[in-house]
């Protein structure tokens, strides 16, 4: 492994590149919202000596960085690269976030008093080691770049986004007319075979709070999944969750005998949602930086709102994150196996 690799790596992460005085220490960063994450990577090369206060010190220095842009909430984790693993471990002795890598063997070395993960981090670094250490990471086209980093236009999720708001300002202008055509209620399907409703009702909504809200969570959920499997399985498992909603909602008027009229793209929207969910499990918990477990509490706790509120479609919205989740693991069987490696690590970097 050469230092430029690893360099490279961090910046396709989203890394920003900070250089200090001293040639040997390099510290990348990534802001978020409410701190920010810092890899100190320290080029320990044979013939120089760095004392532990040296080290103390620089690390001491990058908070009071940050500390002067008013960010208090610092995560920092050494990365020494070093051929003399003995030596690289003596110097963070005492120090709990700090990482060896061997850029002979690309090993990452993480000792056992030390943290065993940093916001994904280790799998991250194990694949790129992974992929100098078989010759992938020199052949652009075997590892994606990072999709934050890459200049993607998502035209399935912008289209479906764009279509869902014209039809709110046709119906401005319309009065009732769109809805009382497009409106989903299984008594028009089955007595009137307006079969067409089971769409059309997944692009009007009642009012401009309810669209802002599902488009809200369609535009920034809906760009991380079709990134991930593509435009067309993603309007496949939009319209898909969409339907399965309406099912279970008029399986839920046949089953109560309480035959209402319901519009919306929420049933959609949550199987977009599910199908996130399934991407963040078959990515281990590191999809879009976001966890399995925060997750399933956002979508548990969107249902909870739902079943604490009046006039919303409880089953839609079931119905709708059922069908996302099971259809986005279907369609990750059908993508390529290249692609199926790529998320297990050869070369494929999420950030």
């Amino acid at each position: 492994m050469e230092y430029g690799q690893l360099e490279h790596l961090l910046t396709e992460q989203g890394f920003y590149k900070v250089s200090l005085n001293l040639p040997e220490f390099t510290f990348f960063f990534h802001l978020e919202n409410a701190y920010v994450n810092v890899l100190q990577v320290i080029d320990y090369h044979q013939g120089i000596y760095i004392p532990v206060d040296q080290y103390e010190h620089i690390k001491e220095l990058i908070r009071k960085f940050f500390e002067s842009k008013k960010i208090n909430n610092v995560h920092l984790l050494s990365i020494i690269v070093s051929t003399d693993t003995e030596k690289a471990k003596q110097l963070c002795s005492e120090d709990a976030f700090c990482w060896l890598i061997d850029p002979v063997s690309n090993r990452l070395i993480i000792h056992e008093n030390r943290v065993a993960d940093f916001y994904g981090m280790k799998d991250i670094l194990e694949n790129f080691l992974y992929a100098v250490a078989n010759g992938i990471y020199e052949n652009q086209d075997t590892y994606p770049r990072s999709e934050a980093r890459r200049n993607i236009l998502c035209w399935g999720n912008i289209i479906l986004v764009a279509i869902n708001v014209i039809l709110f300002i046709a119906c401005m202008f319309t009065g009732d007319l769109l809805y009382y055509t497009g409106a989903f209620s299984i008594r028009n399907v089955i007595e009137d075979r307006e079969w067409y409703r089971i769409v059309t009702s997944m692009f009007l909504h009642a009012d401009i709070q309810h669209l802002f809200s599902n488009m809200l969570i369609l535009y920034y959920i809906g760009n991380v999944v079709e990134k991930h499997i593509g435009c067309v399985p993603y309007m496949i498992i939009y319209f898909l969750s969409g339907i399965v909603g309406n099912m279970f909602s008029a399986g839920l008027e046949m089953l109560t005998g309480s035959y209402v009229s319901s519009v919306g793209a929420s049933g959609a929207v949550f199987g977009i949602e599910g199908a996130l969910l399934m991407l963040v499990i078959i990515y281990k918990g590191k999809c879009a930086e976001v966890t399995t477990g925060r997750l399933i509490f956002s979508i548990a706790f969107s249902l909870y709102c739902g079943f604490s509120s009046s006039y919303v479609n409880n089953a839609a919205h079931i119905g709708g994150v059922l069908a996302g989740f099971v259809a986005a693991g279907i369609c990750w069987l059908l993508i390529p196996e290249k692609r199926k490696k790529e998320s297990k690590g050869v070369g494929y970097y999420e950030n």
